[in-house]
């Protein structure tokens, strides 16, 4: 296969040192960060109807900005006051700084790991035992998380505040793509809504995690790069391993 124009599927990395860039370098390639899928926060409206109210929560689990932010925009629009003594409990020190954009930060009531996963908070939610936490979540929370909070015996009750959507397609928006990289099954649902005709022919598709290939085998597409591999550990990885050997095919 020639690849000329790979379509990663996620918003442009911060910092100019991504491996992406290297590859790009390297292969001479054009690589162009659009997402199809993003992230909205939740009308009032759609969240009353889970008839769940914030004033009888003592703390909030976060484990995303856009929960954050929706968790504060709903109570401003709600005209919730949040009491001084809330705590907050977070899956990352970058979600923990974050916080500073609405509070006062304070040590005393914010609480974070350092790894991002919510199985490395458990033993700070642990030693809280008496709050009553409010668990911030997506409309399409993985439920094998709360096993979690469960054998913990956390007090805790999950409150969806925000959902993915597609990130549809303008009609005049090119799509010619050699390669398509995707980082969950919502990504392969935006492309066939976007482009329910699709036909993969020579495009080259990468997935990342065992959900997001199998949504690609059955959507019925071919599956070319999968991460993280015993070889390739992550999907930058993954995408120069099959770039290079595509290369030695061609100068065979």
């Amino acid at each position: 296969m020639s690849i000329k124009k790979i379509l990663v599927s996620q918003p442009r990395p911060e910092s100019e040192k991504s491996p992406y860039f290297d590859i790009a370098q390297k292969h001479g390639v054009e690589i162009v960060f659009r997402p199809f899928i993003k992230v909205e926060g939740l009308s009032s409206r759609e969240f009353r109807q889970q008839k769940i109210n914030i004033a009888d929560f003592t703390a909030v689990i976060f484990t995303a900005k856009i929960a954050v932010d929706s968790f504060f925009r709903l109570c401003e629009e709600m005209r919730i006051t949040i009491p001084i003594t809330m705590k907050y409990f977070c899956t990352s020190e970058t979600i923990a700084n974050y916080l500073q954009k609405y509070i006062v930060y304070r040590k005393r009531k914010i609480f974070a790991s350092n790894t991002g996963r919510l199985s490395d908070l458990v033993p700070y939610l642990a030693k809280h035992k008496t709050e009553k936490f409010l668990w911030a979540v997506s409309d399409v929370n993985n439920g094998s998380e709360s096993s979690l909070l469960e054998s913990a015996k956390i007090n805790f009750t999950r409150a969806a505040l925000y959902r993915t959507v597609s990130n549809d397609f303008a009609p005049d928006e090119a799509f010619d793509y050699d390669m398509l990289v995707f980082f969950s099954p919502q990504g392969i649902d935006s492309l066939l809504k976007n482009f329910p005709d699709f036909k993969q022919d020579k495009i080259a598709i990468a997935a990342l995690g065992p959900s997001t290939a199998k949504s690609v085998t059955d959507a019925g597409l071919r599956l070319d790069i999968q991460a993280p591999a015993p070889e390739a550990p992550s999907m930058p990885a993954a995408i120069d391993r099959w770039l290079t050997t595509e290369k030695d095919k061609t100068s065979a």
